[in-house]
């Protein structure tokens, strides 16, 4: 006669498992009379002028109007915003500069920064130490010198 392959620890599994059930159904039909009831359900909350969340609601004399057609969606356009007007040429010094490589370093006078110039963005040949004239432009990594000329 062969042996049953329903095992003891397979048997309290299985009743665990159906008194869970019941215990879901159980409380499935409790929420069903509340709700049938009145009783229950989400309590209100409403925000107050703080933006904090509250139990009582906003005093209707205190509202304020705001006008829908001011309110503004999106990137501020071009001319909204100020810009400065910054000339274009910047004049600077060749801290380092590769010419086996193709790239090099300009320091600019004025604020001290330091731009990566290609020899792609060269008009005149350049080396260490010259003082240049170049303007910027945005690379993938920063700012670029490019139209790099010698300073006459």
């Amino acid at each position: 006669m062969a042996k049953s392959q329903q095992t003891y620890s397979k048997r309290e599994k299985e009743k665990k498992r159906l008194k869970k059930r019941e215990e879901k159904l159980k409380r499935k039909e409790e929420r069903k009379a509340e709700a049938k009831e009145g009783g229950g359900g989400i309590p209100f909350a409403y925000v107050d002028a703080n933006g904090n969340l509250t139990d009582t609601p906003p005093d209707p004399t205190e509202r304020e109007e705001i006008d829908a057609s001011t309110i503004e969606i999106g990137i501020p356009k071009k001319e909204d915003i100020e810009e400065e007007e910054v000339d274009p040429v910047h004049k600077g010094r060749v801290a380092f500069f590769d010419t086996s490589k193709g790239f090099g370093f300009i320091n600019d006078l004025e604020d001290q920064e330091k731009y990566f110039c290609h020899v792609s963005g060269l008009i005149d040949e350049i080396a260490e130490g010259d003082k240049v004239t170049f303007e910027l432009e945005k690379g993938q990594k920063g700012w670029n010198a490019v139209k790099v000329t010698l300073e006459k």
